[in-house]
């Protein structure tokens, strides 16, 4: 069996009014654009600055990165489809990120679910698999490998949920109960979002079913808009007070203006709740800038909301009564005791800045795994068009240095080991995380990964000398003769001759032949 690292559990740090102002010279800095900190800088990572600010974290969970900057020990286990067998992921270095290559290796010829998530507190506060609840069946753990992400300059999983998925615990220690303030923050993903309940993490109920107002105070982040207005374009951040998905009091949104985050790749979502007569909500691009303060005011004014009556358990990727048909992506949030102050927020925001999530992978123009790519068609008619996704379709379109940096974007792939052979290669969206361009009834699509062996082999190609003598051609992993192929500029799966109008024999070959060439948006 792959060894497992030890759990090593974090010191408290000395100095924590120096450590604080550190930091928060760090974020001036960022703020004013003198310069951006270090990723995974000495004493500042989020558990260190909220300790410093008197409001240490009570949970710290994580698929990516440590979140405390003395913290060895493991994030993750995942299980093995093979044989069973379980393993836990540890970190590359102390205070450091994941080491994926251990995932890799422990998963190689078979596939890995993630079955549990280390809390890096001293609480011990770890997230299992599911159980049934009042509204949703036994939970299933999620695929290790949906979601891969460079973060810190390394190529790490976050954790990537469909409906049926989620993790919880329902014995913890330190976590607001009964009115008790806490803050709680996670790092998600605007591209991957549904309008089904409830895709939530922080705090619920501890006997998976809904036992009124006021017993959640829990994140939520997604398209469903439980009070009607909500204004702006989803996902929208939501406090899950239970029996309402809350942007304010009244419950709809009192920002007329618009306050949806859209299809950012990687956003912050925050709560912070007094548990009397207040509660707050943030969010911020992950990738850049501030936080921007959505709500902050009194407590819902239906019935049961103030004082809170939180019961204590941790929950992530559903409701508190189980509701588990959402979808979503995390890859790291802590829960405090206390309310964090404002600054601290703001330093925790330039943290996660400073780690660089979705940054360049290190690679460019190759089918080497973690390499940046654009796909460029070799018929004469179209030398100037690339593969890209457009609502959800994939197709081929002109790209060129005046295009937009959506075009280029969308034009822009991460080759991935192939999801059904290692041999072969999947590309997986740079703008989307954790979606891969995959073939359904011939055509082909962008679509999140789900873990089926299906989605596997759709998204699976196997890169071949180019059929017209130039270039790659990539023949479908299930339907090895079939290619990839632009036809009337949509893409599908082709076979060279057939009863399809895309199989048809002229100009085939060079059709199936592609340009591996530098990506378009690094």
């Amino acid at each position: 069996m792959y060894p497992d690292p030890a759990r090593a559990r974090p010191r408290r740090i000395s100095s924590a009014v120096l450590s604080l102002l550190a930091t928060l010279a760090t974020v001036a800095a960022l703020l004013l654009g003198v310069g951006a900190p270090q990723a995974a800088a000495a004493s500042s990572l989020p558990c260190d600055v909220y300790a410093a600010a008197g409001t240490p974290c009570v949970a710290a969970h994580s698929l990516v990165r440590a979140l405390y900057s003395s913290y060895s020990g493991s994030l993750y286990q995942v299980k093995r489809a093979s044989d069973g067998a379980t393993a836990n992921i540890g970190l590359s270095a102390s205070g450091g990120y994941a080491d994926a290559a251990a995932q890799d290796s422990f998963c190689s010829g078979t596939t890995c679910i993630i079955t549990e998530i280390y809390d890096q507190s001293s609480r011990h506060n770890d997230l299992t698999v599911e159980g049934a609840g009042g509204a949703g069946a036994a939970d299933v753990g999620a695929p290790a490998d949906a979601l891969p992400v460079t973060v810190g300059g390394h190529q790490v999983y976050g954790l990537e949920i469909s409906a049926g998925m989620g993790y919880r615990d329902n014995s913890t220690s330190g976590v607001a109960v009964d009115g008790q303030p806490e803050g709680m923050y996670m790092v998600t993903s605007g591209t991957h979002v549904n309008n089904r309940c409830c895709f939530d993490y922080g705090n619920a109920e501890t006997n998976n079913t809904d036992t009124g107002n006021g017993h959640m105070d829990a994140i939520n982040f997604g398209t469903e808009c439980w009070f009607s207005p909500c204004y702006g374009q989803g996902p929208w951040v939501q406090a899950d007070l239970e029996n309402g998905l809350f942007q304010s009091d009244a419950g709809y949104s009192r920002n007329t203006s618009g306050i949806g985050t859209g299809p950012l790749p990687f956003v912050t979502a925050l709560l912070k709740n007094n548990g009397q007569n207040h509660f707050a909500l943030k969010y911020g691009n992950a990738q850049s800038g501030r936080l921007t303060t959505t709500y902050s005011g009194g407590e819902p004014t239906a019935g049961g909301y103030a004082p809170m009556h939180q019961e204590g358990a941790i929950v992530l990727g559903t409701g508190g009564d189980n509701s588990n048909g959402s979808i979503g992506s995390f890859f790291e949030g802590v829960m405090t005791s206390g309310i964090p102050t404002d600054a601290a927020d703001d330093a925790i925001q330039a943290d996660i800045v400073s780690v660089g999530y979705g940054g360049p992978t290190g690679s460019t123009g190759t089918l080497g795994a973690g390499s940046e790519i654009s796909l460029r068609a070799t018929t004469s008619c179209c030398t100037t068009e690339y593969v890209r996704h457009q609502n959800d379709v994939a197709a081929i379109s002109s790209v060129t240095s005046g295009s937009s940096s959506l075009d280029k974007n969308d034009a822009t792939w991460i080759v991935r080991r192939g999801l059904a052979d290692s041999s072969c290669v999947s590309f997986e969206s740079r703008n989307y995380p954790g979606d891969f361009l995959r073939h359904f009834d011939f055509r082909l699509h962008r679509q999140p990964m789900d873990g089926t062996s299906q989605f596997r082999a759709d998204a699976t190609f196997c890169p071949r000398t180019g059929k017209s003598g130039t270039g790659t051609s990539f023949a479908s992993y299930n339907y090895p003769t079939r290619y990839l192929r632009h036809y009337d500029r949509n893409l599908c799966i082709a076979s060279n001759g057939g009863s399809n109008a895309w199989d048809s024999s002229t100009s085939w070959s060079d059709d199936v032949s592609w340009a591996v060439s530098s990506p378009w948006a690094p």
